[in-house]
Formats: C-alpha cells, sequence, structure tokens
C-alpha cells in the first residue's frame, strides 16, 4: 500500500512538472522563423520571471542599448525580460516583458498551449492590441 502511494505521488509530480511553465524555451525570430534565443523561467516569491540565458543571433557580448533605468547597456546574456507574473487559472498574467531590440515595455501574459509550446503575448493596454510569439520547450 504504501509503495502504491508513493508511486501515485511521482505520477502526479510528473504531471504537475509536465503542466509547468518553468524551465528553458526557446525563441523563434518572428520573421525568419530561427532560432533566437534561450530563455529560463524561474519562480520567485510567487511570481514568474524569464532571463535570456543563451543567444543565436546576434554578437557576443552584446548589451542593452535600448533600455532604459538599471537594464541600460546590461548583457543581453542574463537579462530578465519577463517580471512579475502570477498564475490565474491556466494564464500568467499582470507581468511585464521587454523586448531588448527595442528597449520597449509591454504588459504580457503566458499560456502554456501544451506541455513544450508556449504562447508568449506582449500588448499596450489590451490584450487586443499587441503581438504574439510561441516558444518552444527546450530538449
Amino acid at each position: 500500500m504504501k509503495q502504491l502511494l508513493l508511486f501515485a505521488i511521482f505520477i502526479l509530480s510528473l504531471t504537475a512538472n509536465a503542466q509547468s511553465i518553468i524551465g528553458k524555451w526557446v525563441t523563434y525570430d518572428d520573421e525568419t522563423n530561427e532560432k533566437k534565443g534561450l530563455v529560463e523561467i524561474y519562480q520567485k516569491n510567487q511570481k514568474y520571471y524569464a532571463k535570456i540565458i543563451k543567444t543565436y543571433q546576434g554578437e557576443k557580448g552584446a548589451v542593452c542599448e535600448a533600455c532604459e533605468g538599471d537594464k541600460k547597456n546590461q548583457p543581453i546574456i542574463g537579462l530578465v525580460v519577463i517580471e512579475g507574473l502570477v498564475k490565474d487559472g491556466a494564464e500568467y498574467n499582470d507581468g511585464t516583458v521587454l523586448d531588448p531590440e527595442s528597449g520597449d515595455v509591454y504588459s504580457c501574459y503566458l499560456e502554456l498551449v501544451n506541455k513544450n509550446k508556449l504562447k508568449v503575448r506582449g500588448y499596450l493596454g489590451f490584450s487586443l492590441f499587441g503581438r504574439t510569439q510561441y516558444w518552444r520547450r527546450a530538449a
């Protein structure tokens, strides 16, 4: 009986992890559909964040020249680009996403389409006015 209970807990933990946004995700260029970067989503104090951990395009050692505030001229690698998301049912809302190329910051929400595909929507004002990208879970 004890082994059955442990097995059930193990299976449930695998299912929960498969439905989590936490992990590494590959981003793609909107125009060429080529790999652009590798982003790691993590949780801190009940909120979700994402930082760039690798780039596939651009120059090595690039910095965010267009960013403002404390992110100005910070290295792209390690740059936190999504901040403050809160899980709300199947979505993660109330956060912001930074476009390191323009330095613009948008409201955003994330939604897990399936265990390996993540919908990332950045917008101004209403989510109707924005742009959607789909990230793929890194292998």
